[in-house]
């Protein structure tokens, strides 16, 4: 069973779902300028969300564990590679 209590879990369902929104508000932001930093912030904050998903659902998958880390180094890296990106380019 997972060590989580109700409260935790439902916290963590709270920040996926959130994170989820908030990709999607990215992309239709995409959608419209087609910049890829509003896709590429979206991509970051959807694998936050399965991130976040993940470590609710799957007992093995904690904050201890290093995969957990290295995802979020990944969206992570992705906003900062955004901003990075969009600043550099000339448009």
């Amino acid at each position: 069973m997972n060590e989580y209590t109700s409260t935790s879990l439902m916290t963590i369902g709270a920040i996926a779902a959130l994170s989820f929104v908030i990709g999607c508000f990215f992309l239709r932001f995409w959608r419209v300028t087609r910049d890829r930093f509003f896709l590429l912030f979206g991509l970051s904050f959807w694998i936050e969300a399965v991130n976040r998903l993940l470590q609710g659902a799957v007992p093995a998958w904690r904050e201890d564990t290093p995969a957990y880390y290295l995802v979020r180094l990944l969206a992570y890296g992705l906003i900062l590679y955004a901003i990075i990106d969009k600043n550099r380019r000339r448009d």
